[in-house]
């Protein structure tokens, strides 16, 4: 790769790699919320059974 090169290797480098790291922080905080909500729901479904057992 020539000095030339470099100014072009450069900008092709920040116009995938920025969005690709924002891609992957995003889905891991994505992955996070999916997993609380999971226990959420999961949490829910076993307070719904244990209540209509008491009635």
């Amino acid at each position: 790769m020539t000095v030339a090169e470099m100014p072009q290797f450069i900008t092709i480098l920040s116009n995938v790699g920025f969005p690709i790291a924002i891609t992957i922080y995003l889905f891991i905080r994505f992955e996070k919320k999916l997993e609380k909500l999971e226990e959420s729901i999961h949490h829910l479904g076993e307070t719904a059974k244990n209540s209509g057992r008491n009635e």
